[in-house]
């Protein structure tokens, strides 16, 4: 009885290292396009430290194909010192994840803030020219959340761009991409989109954060399991004479 549940708990030991190689790829996927993301909206918040969780879970990831491998190797091999280090690094590994979550949280809570204060400046810095980075920010959040200015379109009125250029008119990123010639001028508001882009980009890094929390609070789920297995494994090694002496036999075979 005891030999069979000591099976059991291997089996699922190696199944679930398999998992971990999946989840490190999958958590480094989630890093990157966390750091891509971010990278498209960077102009509207400030505090680099809001990374810092992407920066964490591709961390994470790499660590975890390399706790695979030495939880695969220590399973076969049938390795006590191996199977605890598995159990220590998952350990670390977990509490490395619950931090992930609690800092997900914390910036997700601040996005808000930080959008809030830096946007005005970014639409103020805005002179219709692809060389110029925050031109190009503002153009391409326009278009890829389908908004225009801040709370609305008229918010361009108030902008250095408008008054400079004189026509009357919001750059041609808010226009609607049905409308065919739209110029983006305020005598057809209709052909411009109606939502501002302040809430959006808030919207969207949220979204973005709550991925990390989601995949760190998953993988920390399972990440238990694999300690609670490998501690299954070592316990009954341990206290269990037969398993011991058909470990020692198999060894000289």
């Amino acid at each position: 009885m005891g030999q069979c549940g000591i099976t059991s708990s291997k089996t699922v030991l190696v199944f679930l290292n398999l998992i971990f190689w999946a989840a490190a790829g999958i958590l480094c996927y989630i890093g990157a396009y966390v750091f891509i993301t971010y990278d498209d909206y960077d102009h509207f918040f400030e505090d680099v430290y809001t990374l810092i969780p992407a920066v964490i879970i591709i961390a994470v990831g790499t660590l975890l194909f390399i706790i695979g491998l030495i939880g695969c190797c220590a399973t076969i091999r049938e390795s006590s010192c191996g199977l605890a280090t598995f159990a220590a690094i998952l350990l670390l590994v977990f509490v490395t994840e619950c931090v992930v979550v609690v800092l997900g949280y914390i910036y997700r809570a601040k996005v808000e803030d930080e959008v809030n204060h830096s946007i005005q400046k970014v639409y103020n810095e805005y002179n219709g020219t692809n060389t110029d980075a925050p031109s190009r920010a503002i153009d391409y959040v326009q278009r890829q959340l389908h908004c225009c200015g801040i709370h609305n379109y008229s918010d361009w009125r108030n902008t250095r761009w408008f008054k400079e250029s004189k026509n009357n008119s919001v750059p041609v990123s808010c226009c609607l991409p049905s409308i065919s010639n739209c110029s983006g001028t305020l005598t057809r508001p209709a052909d411009l989109y109606q939502e501002g882009c302040e809430a959006l980009v808030v919207k969207k890094l949220k979204e973005i954060m709550m991925y990390v929390i989601w995949a760190a609070l998953t993988f920390a789920s399972i990440q238990m399991l694999g300690m609670l297995c490998a501690c299954v494994v070592l316990c009954r090694r341990s206290h269990d004479p037969a398993y011991e002496l058909l470990v020692t036999t198999n060894s000289y075979a």
